[in-house]
């Protein structure tokens, strides 16, 4: 199809156009090249009016409900960023329906300390990144506390136990002092 023209190739393209209102569609397209109303610089653009037509919103129906499911639960904030960029994608949304979406999908106590703050984030970009400093430095603060935890349960019975073990020992000692 190459060395065909672009004509010959959009019409090549509409045979296999067909069923309900792409019947209709194909035919005035069709009358359209015919009396020479409309020129397509390329097949790649006819197929993009062929998606405007037949495809776009599908798609960006079916990129809105996944992105309305999509939740943060145990992944990192920055696990849950990628994805949902990846879901963002030919869903249609954009500016203040996106950040409402993103807080949606957030963890509740991330949403409220970023809300609660004097200057809160108020793009999708200040959001993304504002939410992913603020998980990062939670699960550090939790690695520590359960590092210090984990530090004052050995040093803390540590010493306990020396003290029970080294009392039997101490009278075991003594009776062996003492003259019978």
């Amino acid at each position: 199809m190459r060395g065909n023209t672009v004509e010959e190739q959009v019409q090549w393209v509409l045979l296999y156009v067909q069923g309900g209102s792409a019947d209709v569609w194909k035919e005035n397209v069709m009358e359209e090249i015919e009396a020479e109303k409309v020129e397509y610089e390329s097949v790649e653009n006819f197929l993009t009016c062929l998606k405007k037509e037949f495809g776009g919103g599908e798609e960006e129906s079916v990129k809105a409900v996944e992105l309305r499911k999509l939740e943060q639960g145990g992944r990192t904030m920055k696990e849950f960023v990628q994805e949902f960029k990846r879901v963002v994608c030919r869903s249609g949304y954009e500016g203040r329906p996106l950040v409402e979406e993103f807080k949606r999908g957030i963890n509740g106590g991330i949403r409220r300390k970023l809300m609660e703050t004097g200057n809160p984030p108020t793009s999708i970009e200040q959001w993304y990144k504002r939410a992913t400093t603020l998980d990062r430095n939670w699960r550090e603060s939790k690695r520590e506390e359960e590092r210090l935890r984990g530090k004052k349960e050995v040093t803390g019975s540590a010493p306990k136990q020396e003290q029970r073990q080294s009392l039997p020992q101490l009278l075991v000692w003594q009776r062996r002092q003492m003259p019978q």
